[in-house]
């Protein structure tokens, strides 16, 4: 099929499988919307990305995003010099995302796993190690998390070097590099708990208490505490996870997981 067979919906978003976030969620929830609605089948072809942006009112760029987002589903695919289709069948998309979600999610949790050894290890050692200059960057860390929250900004990169500047307190470069190693998949999980937890007031406010209880571990010198509160942090990160409702895997939380199964 052609362009023609695809009527733009609304420009105005609604989100129906993407939560509103970005303006390509947003886009790609209309997108999605219009695909289920219309029962449309593989190989139709949508219009061109300047017409869908002159159509929504946002950059190419934007059309590009949401684009992305609906091909990392499988529900888009795109032909260089031909155009944008519809590759799967309306009916198979639901089990197909719910499959891939599925995975997504598992691959967060054991990348937490991971992450638990790892931050308690390092936490443990940072509270022997620790020198006052070191602990005067491990708390800096801390506020400029708290500063970005604030603001409204996810904070992701703030938590990333949060993390890692405990890892450079304990003195071991190895620890350092095993950090440094799962840097990547890192700040993708930490996008999607992040956003997850920008949700729930109340989830925010957790990961603001475990972070503190971290760090004063570290500072009062305490190994086992330490170590307790980092594998405690990354067990309720994974709990959270877990009680993310089936909207949020639906749409930018779900969108971002999936690349986790790409880093593995």
């Amino acid at each position: 099929m052609d362009s023609t067979s695809f009527t733009l919906p609304d420009p105005e978003p609604e989100g129906d499988g993407f939560v509103a976030g970005t303006l390509g969620s947003r886009v790609a929830g209309k997108l999605l919307q219009k695909i289920r609605a219309d029962q449309l089948a593989p190989g139709t072809r949508l219009p061109s990305e300047q017409v869908m942006a002159v159509h929504f009112g946002v950059s190419r760029t934007v059309v590009r995003e949401a684009i992305a987002l609906l091909k990392a589903d499988g529900i888009l695919s795109t032909r260089k010099g031909s155009g944008t289709y519809v590759c799967a069948a309306p009916e198979a998309l639901a089990d197909s995302n719910a499959a891939l979600t599925e995975q997504s999610v598992q691959s967060l949790l054991n990348l937490l796993e991971v992450r638990r050894g790892l931050e308690s290890e390092t936490a443990a050692l940072a509270a022997l190690r620790r020198s006052p200059g070191q602990l005067a960057d491990i708390e800096q860390a801390l506020r400029r998390i708290e500063e970005a929250v604030a603001s409204g900004v996810s904070g992701v990169e703030e938590d990333v070097l949060f993390h890692l500047s405990i890892a450079v307190a304990t003195g071991n470069p190895y620890w350092v590099k095993f950090i440094k190693m799962f840097a990547q998949p890192a700040r993708l999980a930490v996008k999607v708990t992040r956003a997850n937890e920008a949700r729930r007031e109340d989830f925010s406010n957790q990961v603001r208490l475990e972070h503190e209880k971290i760090v004063s571990a570290i500072a009062a010198g305490d190994p086992d505490a330490a170590r307790a509160a980092a594998a405690e942090h990354m067990e309720h990160a994974a709990e959270r996870v877990r009680q993310a409702d089936h909207e949020f895997w639906r749409g930018d939380g779900g969108a971002l997981a999936r690349h986790l199964v790409q880093e593995q």
